[in-house]
């Protein structure tokens, strides 16, 4: 099967669990939702202790792409096996592989994407690093830096605030069109019209 056969492995960082669902730290698992939503699937279980959906993106015909989402269900700090596991069942190079994740050194709602780089402390991004290097593409959803005194980890754990809620669909919204973006068109297209 040539790279081009090849699926693109769209994996939403977040923690398992209906008393996760709202945290800053979710907001991967929030996108890779509203991109089933608009592939028409729903995510089931996979043997790679993750959930997937398996579509196509783009315009009908050869233009589309074939992708696979998946949600991790190993908690942030392990994600790294799953998507291990997903990329040797779907045969996928690791140029394909998209990571959506939360980032505190960009402001929200700030979207910023990039190929390869550091793990920035993120315990998902180090897993995924740590399993099969750095050389996968991010597309970082700036949560801010906690205020105060807050340790960072209470503040990724918390819910996203009341204010922060109400622009959330948008960010949801504009960082599933930047996914859809790089794929279709490329990390320096996406990366020009959704860095901000």
């Amino acid at each position: 099967m040539s790279d081009d056969a090849a699926p693109w492995l769209v994996v939403g960082l977040g923690n398992p669990g209906p008393e996760y669902a709202g945290n800053r730290h979710n907001i991967g698992f929030m996108v890779a939702d509203l991109l089933a939503g608009r592939i028409g699937g729903r995510f089931k279980a996979h043997k790679a202790r993750a959930q997937v959906v398996e579509g196509r993106i783009g315009p009908p015909g050869p233009a589309s792409r074939r992708i696979v989402l998946a949600k991790p269900m190993s908690f942030m700090n392990l994600s790294g096996g799953p998507v291990t596991a997903l990329r040797d069942f779907y045969k996928v190079p690791v140029e394909k592989i998209v990571a959506i994740h939360d980032e505190l050194d960009i402001d929200y709602p700030t979207l910023r994407l990039k190929l390869g780089g550091g793990d920035n402390g993120h315990n998902g991004l180090k897993s995924m690093t740590k399993a099969m290097g750095p050389d996968y593409h991010r597309v970082r959803c700036g949560i801010g830096r906690p205020p105060g005194r807050m340790q960072v980890a209470d503040f990724v754990l918390k819910d996203f605030s009341s204010t922060e809620r109400k622009e959330l669909d948008w960010f949801v919204d504009r960082s599933a069109d930047a996914v859809e973006c790089l794929i279709l068109d490329g990390l320096e297209r996406a990366q020009s019209t959704y860095n901000s």
